[in-house]
């Protein structure tokens, strides 16, 4: 998607971050729209935790420019910090601060005078009044993220930036938070987020994928899936933990996605090699075996897509 500079909420090019001589971001170039819900996903170690830092002015660039919600990243980082909100994967809740207080204290943090109809409005918001009074540690692992996403927006952010913040709540708090950002994005919130989930990211506007601190492909869901070329491929066997492995000794792991209940076969040559796939699992006494072409999914498309850039990829399930 290309949008005008005035319309981005985030822009970058060539951003780079080292510590000593180890490059964590390596030339990032990016343009996020306002108003957009982007994600950015990649392996762990890929770089995206610092590339949040780095546009929350939390980290100095060590080379390439960027702007925020129009302001230079090197030149105006407290404008920046001012207008934009930052949930870190360890976001520091006080236990022994109830709820009401924790949103009292990062409210003094940013400087918001008056901030109690805010504070209710957000209580309201994330569902969290009826537990107003109650200890931060007292809190489940879900409404402690939800009374972190409050604290980050009493000071009413324009963007805000997420590292990973769904991971290690249940299924439902999952649930409910994205509902939580949903209506953020109503609200013309811009959301820039880093996730583990490839079920979150099908939620996104547009997606980066990153490796080794680059963004090698960006779009949408479904541009995504359009640029990996061939096809993708269902088998199905009496032993699919077997059936991987016996393929494995013939073909590569990015070719290869195990997802406990289904093997996912990719493959440029269509039905020939999906059947010698077949042919090849019978023959070692793993029939019997079915095949059909399947839409691929974001694994799919992204496992295919770092093994173009040359990064092999094992996903196994025990």
């Amino acid at each position: 998607m290309a949008a005008e500079t005035a319309s981005l909420a985030i822009e970058a090019r060539g951003l780079a971050r080292a510590f000593g001589e180890n490059p964590a971001i390596a030339g990032l170039d990016l343009d996020v729209a306002r108003g957009e819900l982007f994600g950015l996903v990649g392996p762990d170690g890929a770089g995206k935790s610092t590339a949040i830092r780095l546009l929350c002015g939390l980290l100095q660039p060590t080379g390439g420019v960027a702007r925020v919600l129009g302001l230079e990243l090197r030149t105006q980082p407290d404008r920046i910090k001012a207008r934009i909100g930052y949930l870190s994967q360890n976001f520091t809740l006080y236990g022994d601060l109830t709820v009401d207080e924790n949103i009292a204290f990062f409210a003094a943090l940013h400087g918001v005078g008056g901030y109690r109809a805010r504070r209710d409005e957000l209580l309201a918001f994330t569902r969290l009044t009826p537990f107003r009074r109650r200890l931060a540690q007292a809190l489940s692992g879900g409404m402690k993220k939800k009374l972190a996403l409050a604290c980050t927006l009493i000071h009413t952010p324009e963007l805000i930036l997420l590292d990973e913040p769904s991971t290690g709540v249940d299924p439902v708090s999952r649930g409910e938070f994205w509902n939580i950002l949903s209506d953020l994005l109503a609200q013309g919130v811009t959301i820039f987020m880093t996730t583990p989930y490839l079920d979150e990211a099908e939620r996104c506007h547009r997606l980066g994928l990153m490796h080794r601190g680059r963004i090698i492909r960006t779009g949408t869901p479904a541009e995504l899936r359009a640029a990996l070329p061939g096809q993708v491929y269902r088998l199905e066997s009496s032993n699919l933990t077997a059936a991987y492995h016996a393929l494995r000794q013939r073909w590569p792991a990015d070719r290869l996605v195990l997802y406990g209940d289904r093997l996912h076969f990719w493959t440029h040559s269509g039905a020939d090699e999906a059947r010698a796939a077949a042919a090849e699992l019978e023959q070692r006494g793993l029939g019997p075996v079915a095949w059909r072409e399947i839409t691929p999914s974001l694994e799919d498309v992204f496992i295919g897509l770092l093994g173009a850039e040359g990064v092999t990829h094992e996903k196994s399930e025990t």
